[in-house]
């Protein structure tokens, strides 16, 4: 089957590490390009065997072909039982050879007849945790279909070189490539720091909406593992996934399928542990049906608010004295709806810990986390719950989050503060009005230097900086009343090769210029460089989501950026790789033995720059093509280009002194007003104006 395998553009980028633009590309430069197969115009199919051959003729095979043949052998028979359905025998045969790899060496001798009515029963036999079965529908006593054995045979083989556990993700991950929306992935960080917030002695843990595992999975990597891990997911492809992933590292994994709010699985659980991310803004968790819960002890839950519904069910799970660890949006912390419920936590003890995590940590929002301990019969409610906010911490904030944590749980009524970190705060100045339970708005500020100390150290920093500023202008002297070269327009220089004009299109809606490999953005999801970061001279701040992988252009040294639609014209040269190209911006890529980067942003910056612009509806747009400039030797042009880069160079020190005056002169108005400071009598009057 390995050499009837069928890929796609998007299966050929993969193998070679590359772009979809950059397979676009290769089609229409090489002449010995694979022809399709198959497919569309759109959506052309090629023969594996034929790319593999002409991928390792050009160097360009980056990743064992060996995946993708696994792989397409298990899209070949998930055209009949469904993409899931296959992943999932995949995984349970994977399972069955991790753990009985004997009883496969003798099995595998069987004839290919002999395996089919003979490994059901065994995978069946091994693995019976499941939900839903080992896959591929098989009944009682059923073989498996003739097509199926190639693919058991090349899992077993890949499996002896690689590991299952390895050869599984690898399976997971393309299935999740064609799925990602239907699965939430708690980040490394996050997992960590539930890891460590966590007790010292864990047996059960219980995720009640478990999602791809990650939690379960973090707990399994502590010196002491827990022996039970409980799980229950929604999706039921997602939860037979995960229930397979689990299998793979232990034999104490149960992962079930249904709403853990409307169908819980696990209602005698009592465990150690229970951690989730619950559905965020879910309106739809069952307020009417499940309004007289029992649960509910510590309030019916508002239908606005899922996440404490979440949080009294994980409650209700929990043994007495064992913890609760969630991932809650800041609303839960504030939100109206939910003071009562917020309140009831807080003074029968069972909230013990609210941490504000840094706004990184979770990609596309901010999160806090929420530490529970369901109390125990006759517990004396404490008398204070502990505010975290790791917020302005970098990615290592799980160490020092769960240190505080640890430091308070051991003596929660003793005096704990860590000015800009975290600290104990009084349960009762809590439950005013709003009982809002932002960390922010109640953690002391870090302790700051004397008020005099601050303004002395910035002017003697300012100073300095003066100086330094003065020294960066560029010396100049008279010209004339023109250059003497010729003044060519950009299209022209393109056109002539000296540079190349990627990304934006002009106003006559002419297409864009050619693409090459190279262009294509080294990593699937890279961050974006917009035309805001441009303007404002800052590193990229978007995300690649909203521009397809074959418009991606991967930004590079010495490359000239250049917003279309902001006014006057910007222009700036790139000095380091890694993101992609946003909207509303060109990118011009000057041969740099013909043409000078800084020569060309210092020529479009100029007031040159602003004829060129085309009305488009109520905005106007720069044609880059039309800017026209000057065609020195490249001696001369370098020596031009130094003056531009200094005169940037200076502009950029500049702003950043005023930023940092302005701080000097907020600071000494702050200190005059509360006292800290006072005007010095030997002050000197300023000057009067003279008209």
């Amino acid at each position: 089957m390995g050499q009837d395998a069928m890929v796609t553009a998007a299966d050929i980028a993969r193998l070679a590490g590359v772009g979809r633009a950059a397979v676009s590309n290769w089609r229409r430069r090489h002449d010995d390009f694979p022809e399709p197969v198959g497919g569309t115009a759109t959506s052309p199919v090629f023969s594996l065997a034929q790319v593999q051959q002409w991928l390792r003729r050009q160097g360009k095979l980056r990743r064992p072909v060996d995946d993708e043949h696994l792989w397409q052998e298990l899209r070949r028979i998930a055209e009949r039982t469904g993409l899931a359905e296959a992943s999932v025998f995949a995984g349970a045969f994977l399972t069955y050879l991790h753990r009985d790899p004997e009883d496969w060496r003798r099995l595998a001798a069987s004839t290919d007849r002999e395996l089919a009515a003979r490994l059901p029963r065994r995978i069946k036999a091994v693995v019976r945790e499941l939900p839903g079965g080992t896959g591929l529908g098989t009944a009682p006593g059923a073989a498996l279909p003739a097509d199926c054995i190639p693919l058991v045979r090349r899992l077993a083989a890949l499996a002896e070189r690689r590991g299952p556990v390895e050869v599984f993700e690898f399976l997971r991950e393309r299935y999740l490539s064609r799925h990602r929306r239907r699965v939430y992935e708690a980040p490394p960080q996050v997992v960590t720091l539930v890891s460590e917030l966590a007790d010292s002695r864990v047996h059960t843990v219980l995720d009640p909406a478990c999602g791809s595992g990650a939690f379960l999975l973090g707990m399994l990597e502590r010196p002491d593992p827990p022996r039970r891990l409980l799980g229950q997911e929604a999706d039921e492809a997602v939860a037979r996934l995960t229930a397979v992933r689990l299998a793979l590292r232990t034999p104490g994994a149960r992962i079930r399928l249904g709403d853990g709010l409307r169908a819980d699985r696990f209602p005698d659980a009592a465990a150690d542990l229970v951690v989730t991310c619950p559905p965020f803004n879910d309106r739809n968790w069952g307020h009417e049906e499940l309004a007289t819960d029992p649960r509910w002890r510590y309030g019916p839950p508002p239908r606005s608010c899922s996440e404490l519904a979440w949080a009294q069910h994980a409650l209700a799970r929990c043994r007495p004295g064992g913890l609760v660890v969630l991932l809650m949006l800041p609303a839960a912390a504030l939100r109206r709806a939910g003071r009562r419920i917020r309140a009831e936590l807080l003074r029968r003890g069972a909230l013990r810990a609210i941490i504000a995590l840094p706004p990184q940590a979770v990609p596309g929002m901010a999160c806090h986390v929420w530490v529970l301990r369901r109390p125990r019969p006759g517990d004396r409610p404490p008398g204070q719950v502990l505010m975290v906010d790791v917020s302005g911490i970098g990615d290592d904030f799980a160490a020092p989050a769960a240190k505080l944590w640890h430091r308070f749980a051991a003596a929660p009524e003793a005096d704990l503060a860590e000015p800009g970190l975290g600290g104990a705060v009084r349960i009762i100045d809590l439950l005013g009005e709003e009982v809002d339970l932002t960390p922010a708005h109640h953690i002391p500020p870090p302790p700051a230097a004397p008020a005099i100390e601050q303004v002395a150290e910035l002017r003697a920093e300012l100073g300095g900086r003066l100086g330094e500023l003065a020294a960066l202008l560029p010396e100049v002297e008279a010209g004339g009343e023109g250059f003497p070269a010729p003044m060519i327009s950009l299209a022209e220089l393109a056109r002539l090769g000296l540079l190349r004009i990627l990304g934006a299109l002009p106003p006559s809606g002419a297409p864009p210029a050619g693409r090459a490999e190279e262009d294509a953005p080294p990593h699937p999801d890279p961050p974006v460089l917009t035309a805001e970061d441009v303007a404002a001279g800052t590193g990229p701040s978007g995300k690649a989501d909203g521009l397809p992988p074959g418009t991606r252009i991967a930004i590079r040294p010495g490359d000239v950026l250049v917003p279309t639609l902001l006014h006057p014209p910007i222009a700036r040269v790139a000095g380091e790789r890694g993101a992609v190209l946003g909207r509303h911006l060109a990118l011009l890529r000057p041969d740099p033995a013909r043409l000078d980067p800084h020569f060309l942003a210092g020529m479009i910056r100029g007031s040159r720059g602003h004829r060129h612009r085309a009305a488009l509806s109520a905005t106007l747009r720069l044609d880059v093509r039309r800017i026209e400039i000057p065609l020195l030797t490249v001696e001369e042009q370098r020596r031009y280009g130094e003056a531009f880069r200094r005169l940037e160079e200076f502009t950029a020190a500049l702003n950043q002194a005023g930023d940092r005056y302005a701080e000097l002169a907020a600071l000494i108005a702050d200190g005059l007003a509360d006292a800290t400071l006072r005007p010095r009598d030997d002050t000197p009057p300023v000057p009067e104006e003279r008209p």
